[in-house]
């Protein structure tokens, strides 16, 4: 690992996923500040801090567990952003590359919870005529 958390590809990426998510949802109407908007910020938010959190955990497995609630808060985002689509908030093409970028950080999540993961020896099976 790295010195620090900010080191990471993927926290780097949630950041600027939180602060697209922000900028977008400045646009959006105000009936939606309580609605939308806050859900979309607090899970915005919760990537990377969830990130940073598992990085100073004692444990590998608590590192695991709370990547794993980095991406479902990745998850939770993506669907907001559909919904923020749907409905017409926002400017399609902010949305369409916060969408992309949401995408991006939730494979880079998926890396790294399988590089975090304990490697499973290859099962040896007999060679069968």
């Amino acid at each position: 690992m790295g010195q620090s958390f900010k080191d990471l590809v993927v926290w780097q990426r949630a950041i600027a996923l939180t602060i697209d998510i922000y900028k977008l949802t400045a646009k959006f109407p105000e009936a939606e500040k309580f609605g939308l908007t806050s859900q979309m910020r607090r899970a915005s938010v919760s990537i990377a801090s969830n990130i940073s959190e598992g990085y100073g955990r004692a444990t590998r497995g608590e590192y695991i567990q709370f990547v794993g609630h980095a991406r479902g808060s990745c998850s939770e985002l993506e669907t907001q952003i559909v919904i923020a689509k749907v409905l017409g908030f926002g400017v399609t093409t902010n949305l369409d590359s916060t969408e992309s970028l949401c995408n991006d950080v939730g494979r880079l999540l998926g890396a790294l919870m399988k590089s975090l993961r304990p490697k499973q020896p290859q099962s040896l099976s007999p060679l069968v005529p």
